[in-house]
């Protein structure tokens, strides 16, 4: 199986403060331990690297090289399947956008859900799955 990786639940399983740390790593273990693969979009490694090198969200936030390393470590894993939103995966982002009646601070997360959805990803493992059960067709895996 497939699980798409949103940020929160990459960051968690990067960060030691983060409280789920520790979970998040167990159960990411756990499905590489079973044969399941990772999908991975550009823009949970931009996202990635912007959260946790901020020094307001965390005690010890990584260095923009640590954060770049561990996103290249993430991106090149052979477990990983890269998807990328191409032009189906845009249009449905628009289409759920106006279905939902989603506003701009929806934006990323919708994008990422309209891209796992297109490339055939249908669970995902976050720390906030309010943001992709809104659409009905996505198993949240949460830490």
């Amino acid at each position: 199986m497939i699980h798409g990786l949103d940020t929160g639940f990459m960051v968690a399983t990067e960060l030691s403060e983060h409280p789920a740390n520790a979970s998040a790593r167990r159960q990411l273990a756990t499905l590489i331990d079973f044969g399941d693969q990772i999908a991975i979009s550009p823009q949970v490694l931009s996202e990635f690297i912007h959260v946790v090198t901020d020094p307001r969200r965390f005690a010890h936030p990584l260095t923009t090289i640590a954060a770049i390393d561990l996103a290249t470590q993430w991106w090149t894993a052979g477990n990983v399947v890269p998807v990328f939103p191409n032009t189906l995966a845009t249009q449905r982002f628009v289409v759920w956008l106006r279905q939902y009646s989603l506003g701009r601070k929806r934006l990323l997360d919708t994008l990422l859900a309209a891209t796992f959805w297109e490339a055939g990803v249908s669970s995902i493992l976050t720390t906030n799955p309010a943001d992709f059960t809104i659409f009905g067709c996505f198993n949240c895996l949460t830490p």
